[in-house]
């Protein structure tokens, strides 16, 4: 059971993790799991699964104030959320196969340059939205229009079934990394599938509020949760994830993609330096 001082400090990871994490439509499991670990000695199984358990929460209140928005994709949420369970649960079986340096350093490295990417881009994302709306689209395309709660219109086109294959590999991915497949969903719905970025955000909340439950009901089945670490940052976390979905409904797309490609470096630099001090 954590003290005093353990108890505010984690507090504070989860405020910030809700805020930051749903700002971006991640669920903040990079930041938890490695605080877990190095400040508070809590060991692999039970740092992942308490991790976890804080991920849903975020993303599940990130998602009821998304809800409020309106801006959720519930429709495709839903399908991609169901194609990544399979791919996480061949990725978790598999994962001793990838446990490699190389692949972390590589992967790490490709992060960062999508990172850059968005940096140098982030206009790029609105141009494809409006050109493939009012390109001709080929049947297999799926056409959405939203409009929030504000009364914004967002109109976008995108190949679902590309989205629904993509999502099984990121649930794969982010099995076999141990990283919220928010931090990759995001750019790929914004760049590969043209979605506004606040759509894409506040649907990958969804996504992951779905994905995280299935992750989260298991290691509680496996006694993995930390009760007395996990229910001070839930606290923070659902009251975090109000405030940063409030910021960025006031936000503009392209600066949510700015501090969206900072998430992507902080991620790719742990697992460099995790490579690099293991090795």
């Amino acid at each position: 059971m954590p003290d005093i001082a353990s108890i505010v400090l984690l507090l504070v990871l989860g405020l910030f993790v809700g805020t930051y994490g749903t700002l971006v439509g991640a669920g903040g499991g990079p930041l938890i799991v490695p605080a877990l670990l190095l400040v508070f000695h809590l060991p692999p199984q039970q740092a992942v699964g308490t991790s976890l358990t804080v991920v849903f929460l975020n993303a599940l209140s990130g998602t009821v104030s998304y809800a409020r928005q309106k801006r959720i994709d519930y429709r495709t949420g839903l399908r991609f959320a169901i194609a990544t369970i399979p791919g996480s649960i061949i990725g978790a079986y598999l994962s001793t196969l990838f446990t490699g340096r190389l692949f972390s350093l590589v992967f790490g490295v490709l992060l960062i340059v999508l990172a850059g990417f968005i940096v140098i881009r982030p206009r790029e994302a609105e141009l494809a939205v409006e050109e493939e709306v009012e390109a001709a689209l080929p049947p297999w395309y799926t056409r959405r229009v939203i409009t929030d709660v504000m009364g914004e219109r967002y109109e976008y086109a995108f190949n679902e079934p590309a989205g629904i294959v993509l999502s099984f590999f990121i649930g794969f991915l982010s099995s076999i990394m141990g990283i919220g497949g928010g931090i990759i969903h995001v750019p790929a719905l914004v760049y590969l599938f043209s979605f506004p970025p606040h759509i894409a955000t506040a649907t990958s909340h969804f996504i992951l509020a779905i994905s995280a439950l299935v992750g989260a009901g298991s290691h509680l089945a496996l006694g993995h949760v930390m009760p007395g670490y996990a229910l001070p940052m839930a606290v923070g976390v659902v009251l975090g994830a109000q405030l940063g979905a409030r910021l960025s409904q006031r936000l503009h797309g392209a600066l949510i993609l700015r501090f969206l490609s900072l998430a992507l470096v902080l991620v790719g630099v742990r697992l460099i330096a995790g490579q690099v001090v293991s090795g």
